[in-house]
């Protein structure tokens, strides 16, 4: 029997999950599923910017390291279109880049590892079950700052 998430059990969530990893996708998919929510997957950045653009996600999960389209590069397009998205990136390289929420645009960002699944199961329940903000992350919100002042 799958379990069905707490937070809206007639009304499941719907998540966008990126990974250019055929079994890392089908693996966090089928985590997703068992907590009750909806999951459209992308094999990539471009495609996944192409199913964003199409259809309404309560939360995407992106991979960092991808063929043509980063995942922090996913995160800004997705960012110039719907700031306010709510964003996980996912990454075996976080600590060895010093990806952070800060130079990534996420909301969260996740180390593959052993401890993975957890994690990922937590911060999806608490990103979800928060209120959706209309106002970027505070990273995006100086980085727009910095643009327009052309620093």
């Amino acid at each position: 029997m799958r379990s069905r998430s707490s937070l809206h059990p007639d009304d499941p969530r719907e998540i966008l999950l990126v990974d250019d990893n055929h079994h890392g996708l089908v693996a966090r998919r089928a985590v997703l599923q068992d907590m009750g929510y909806r999951v459209t997957t992308a094999s990539g950045g471009e495609e996944a910017f192409e199913l964003f653009q199409r259809a309404k996600f309560d939360l995407v999960i992106t991979d960092h390291k991808m063929p043509r389209m980063t995942g922090t590069e996913l995160i800004a397009r997705i960012r110039e279109t719907e700031p306010g998205a709510r964003i996980i990136l996912v990454s075996g390289f976080a600590d060895a880049l010093g990806l952070t929420e800060n130079s990534t645009g996420a909301d969260v960002v996740i180390s593959k590892n052993a401890g993975e699944v957890p994690i990922l199961r937590r911060e999806v329940e608490r990103l979800l079950s928060r209120r959706l903000s209309r106002r970027p992350p505070a990273s995006q919100t100086r980085a727009a700052r910095i643009r327009c002042s052309g620093a």
